[in-house]
């Protein structure tokens, strides 16, 4: 922000409260309640009206005219603002305990990649490909979009269809040409959709995305996990993409709802390398915390949702402590800013390291003779943590209820299964003497 801007907002009316704060909490506070403007048009108003947050608020609510005529930033370009702390900055990760800022029923938004670090399973590099390769990617998958499916599943014997387009892609020619493989993929649970072999503009940036990657999780073990050391169930390896999702929300009304990403063939402690493409849109994540004994709300805080705001050519990275402890999700918007190129869709490649051994071939079959899934109990307190094997026939589109069963997962320190070779035993144990066959959540959980 230049001189002459800091200027005029110190001349604000000085009130208790918010007006006391500083302009990023205020842009923040003027996000969270108005949401459909975007973050140029926040500051014009605040600018307009002399730093005062409340009389910007109440114009923002009352007009759709933006108060000054002022040079916009690229379209579908979301800047970033150091918010997450009041002092306006935050301490090195490694110097202090980051304190949770959400409330419950309250969103957060966070624009810095120093905030989304520290208070997310997140980190974010903004311009991530030079523009050129960017908009060479962009065009490649607007062309592809046209054959993207909508998903359907099934819940509560309801059949539904998700709300955006996808298709899978497969890195390998010989995977996408195999039968086994693709009826398997067919038939899975969220990727019901064809098959297609990785373009050749998302094969060039998956090794630019594979770089990067590695050097972030290295980055946040050293900085941000306990002792600097890899999670348990965490894989020392290095992560190879070598699979893609790609999304495309056509439309400010087009979302997904809080959700993890499915584990049984990313395995325990899934890294996920997310770019985004197109129409900025925001991305929501959510802690879960487990309710108390005794149903207190004194961790209230912690289920607010916090709000991370993904421009064009963004990757996100997410963790390995994300589909675990935390769900995300694509909120719908008021309004979009259109993409010169992509108009109102967003784009996004979900790049994803399939494990060999977690194939269905090797991974166990349920009473209907399907391959289970492998998912993390999340809610419950007693089992939180330990990963299963589960039927989710009945979540299948035009399937049958399912037979109920699960069994616990055999996995070692490092995630690996004991068809492994180098399998080190199984550390998937319960938390308490004698739970062995306690019977985990419920699946609507």
């Amino acid at each position: 922000m230049d001189e002459h801007r800091t200027k005029r907002l110190k001349q604000a009316e000085e009130q208790p409260g918010i007006e006391d704060e500083d302009t990023d909490f205020k842009l923040a506070m003027l996000a969270s309640l108005h949401p459909d403007r975007s973050s140029d048009v926040h500051l014009d108003y605040l600018l307009a009206y002399g730093g005062s947050y409340e009389k910007a608020s109440a114009a923002l609510a009352g007009s759709s005219e933006e108060p000054t005529k002022r040079k916009r930033v690229a379209i579908g370009y979301q800047s970033a603002l150091n918010f997450g702390a009041r002092d306006g900055g935050l301490s090195s990760p490694s110097t202090v305990q980051a304190k949770s800022l959400t409330k419950k029923g309250q969103t957060l938004h966070l624009y810095a990649p120093m905030d989304i670090e520290t208070h997310t399973p997140c980190s974010i590099i903004h311009n991530f490909l030079p523009a050129s390769q960017a908009n060479a990617l962009l065009q490649e998958l607007l062309d592809e979009s046209p054959t993207f499916k909508r998903g359907s599943f099934q819940i509560f014997g309801r059949t539904l269809q998700n709300n955006s387009t996808f298709k899978f892609y497969l890195d390998s020619p010989e995977a996408v040409r195999n039968e086994q493989t693709k009826a398997f993929y067919s038939d899975s649970i969220y990727e019901s959709t064809a098959l297609a072999e990785t373009t050749p503009e998302m094969l060039k940036v998956a090794h630019i995305v594979k770089e990067t990657v590695n050097k972030e999780v290295e980055r946040r073990m050293r900085d941000y996990q306990p002792d600097g050391k890899k999670l348990k169930f965490q894989s020392p390896e290095d992560w190879e993409p070598n699979a893609s999702f790609v999304n495309c929300y056509d439309g400010a009304k087009e979302s997904v709802g809080f959700h993890s990403d499915q584990l049984t063939y990313l395995g325990p402690r899934a890294v996920i390398g997310s770019l985004s493409l197109g129409v900025a849109r925001e991305f929501r994540v959510r802690k879960i915390v487990p309710p108390s004994e005794d149903g207190s709300t004194a961790q209230a805080d912690e289920q607010g949702q916090i709000a991370i705001h993904l421009p064009h050519n963004s990757l996100l990275v997410m963790h390995a402590e994300m589909q675990e402890e935390w769900k995300h999700s694509i909120a719908p918007a008021k309004s979009i800013d259109p993409h010169p190129l992509a108009l109102n869709k967003r784009l996004n490649i979900t790049y994803r390291c399939y494990k060999d051994y977690l194939h269905p071939i090797h991974t166990p079959k349920c009473k209907c003779n399907v391959a289970m899934v492998l998912r993390c109990v999340q809610k419950r307190a007693a089992t939180r943590g330990r990963y299963m094997w589960q039927c989710f026939a009945n979540y299948q589109a035009d399937s049958k209820k399912d037979c109920g069963m699960f069994v616990w997962a055999d996995l070692d320190e490092d995630g690996k299964p004991p068809w492994f070779d180098g399998y080190k035993g199984n550390a998937n144990l319960p938390l308490i003497a004698g739970d062995e066959q306690h019977r985990p959540e419920s699946k609507s959980e």
